[in-house]
């Protein structure tokens, strides 16, 4: 029996001694380690993540850390995310295929995966940033989003293989607190690890704060995250943990994998296009930004139409589990009663992503992880002006949530607060 070796976090230096007779990686890039090539990419707040480059071509290696890489060794993180990262990614593959980087290796002692390289991808965040307008993003992302939700459900999976993969990622306690913690309850008060552009936003801030209907709806959404296990998320799906070109989409960094609401997920990323949109006057030195909030706006409402569209596709096609089974409707000649269903199920998603957007714009301005959006905007006052119309826009869509019907009225009311002049 091979003795399993102590964890040791890779480094420039020592990742082509330590992983040199790796088979998986070896046959990706050659054998011959003198042309190695190792660059450490990790730009996220957790994790290691290194380029290798060989001869025959290239790999990433992305290894977990027992600790929080943004905070330091104060505060410690299980390895064991990666073997949910692993496992999240293995089951978008199979319920999404081709929306996810290939893995070549898992090995869960040292928590590193190693993985398809992809070039010229770039972070969609960044994209965005630079003002790219992709063409493709809303549908592939739509499609993903309504593939892996669908599919990882009791819509379509045998009860007994969701519930083991429901035991399986229940163990992912920690990174669930992370989100229970610093997405829905830190941003409401004075957490320690908190932080927001001082002293322009202090104001806006402490009505937040007291906000007792906001207070409210952030913990009934907590409630909801923490207590419909409804299918298998993402957990972290932002303009971040998304890499593009002109013609492709590919999701990465599902560590934050679990069992959830079919809505976090959408709304998260919905969350990301719309604070993109408040921050493009901040991006603005060589233009105006006009054609890219249109843009942006135009993507929110297409992946929003593409994934009720495709969801709605699966539920006519693939309904095969044990919830709304065609044995009470189609079966039984009543098309009309699964599509009465179909609109309950959309509608409940809609109105809950809705809060979870609307909590993700206040956690990435207020809270410890910061969007890139907001804060490369250099000028200070024109970031706490962006950040101000966002924490508003997200306000109203959580408290709101209800009361809103559409799409339209969310981008008709993201532009009214864009055009307002001040904080």
């Amino acid at each position: 029996m091979t003795e399993k070796l102590p964890f040791e976090a890779l480094s420039v230096e020592t990742l082509a001694v330590r992983l040199g007779d790796n088979d998986a990686l070896c046959a990706k890039i050659g054998k011959d380690t003198t042309c190695w090539k190792v660059r450490e990419v990790g730009d996220g707040n957790l994790n290691l993540v290194f380029i290798v480059e060989g001869a025959s071509g290239a790999a990433v290696v992305k290894q977990a850390l027992p600790y929080v890489r943004l905070v330091g060794d104060s505060w410690p993180l299980p390895l064991k995310r990666s073997f949910f990262e692993y496992h999240a990614l293995t089951r978008q593959e199979a319920r999404a295929p081709g929306s996810v980087p290939a893995i070549h290796h898992f090995d869960e002692g040292q928590a590193l995966i190693i993985m398809e390289y992809l070039s010229p991808h770039i972070i969609l965040r960044r994209a965005l940033i630079e003002g790219r307008q992709l063409p493709n993003i809303a549908r592939d992302i739509g499609l993903f989003m309504a593939r892996t939700l669908f599919r990882g459900s009791d819509l379509h999976m045998a009860a007994k293989d969701r519930k083991a993969d429901l035991a399986l990622f229940a163990d992912n306690v920690e990174l669930c607190d992370i989100t229970e913690s610093l997405v829905f309850s830190d941003p409401y008060f004075d957490a320690k690890m908190n932080r927001h552009t001082s002293p322009q936003l202090d104001g806006l801030v402490a009505d937040l704060r007291a906000d007792r209907d906001l207070k409210v709806e952030a913990q009934r959404l907590k409630h909801l995250f923490a207590a419909n296990a409804e299918t298998l998320l993402h957990g972290d799906l932002h303009s971040g943990s998304i890499m593009v070109t002109d013609r492709e989409t590919r999701m990465i960094d599902p560590e934050f994998a679990f069992y959830g609401p079919m809505a976090f997920d959408v709304g998260m990323l919905l969350a990301n296009f719309w604070m993109s949109f408040f921050s493009q006057r901040g991006h603005e030195q060589t233009g105006k930004r006009d054609a890219m909030r249109a843009y942006l706006l135009g993507v929110t409402a297409e992946t929003w139409s593409v994934f009720r569209a495709e969801f709605s596709h699966l539920w006519r096609t693939e309904r095969t589990g044990m919830l709304y089974q065609k044995s009470l409707f189609e079966d039984q000649g009543d098309r009309l009663g699964a599509e009465q269903a179909l609109d309950h199920v959309l509608h409940q998603i809609w109105t809950d992503l809705l809060g979870f957007a609307g909590i993700e714009v206040h956690r990435r301005i207020l809270g410890l992880a910061h969007n890139a959006d907001f804060e490369t905007i250099a000028d200070e006052d024109l970031r706490a002006s962006c950040e101000a119309k966002a924490l508003k826009f997200g306000r109203h869509i959580a408290v709101n949530r209800r009361h809103i019907h559409s799409i339209d009225e969310v981008n008709n009311l993201a532009a009214l607060i864009e055009q307002e002049s001040s904080i």
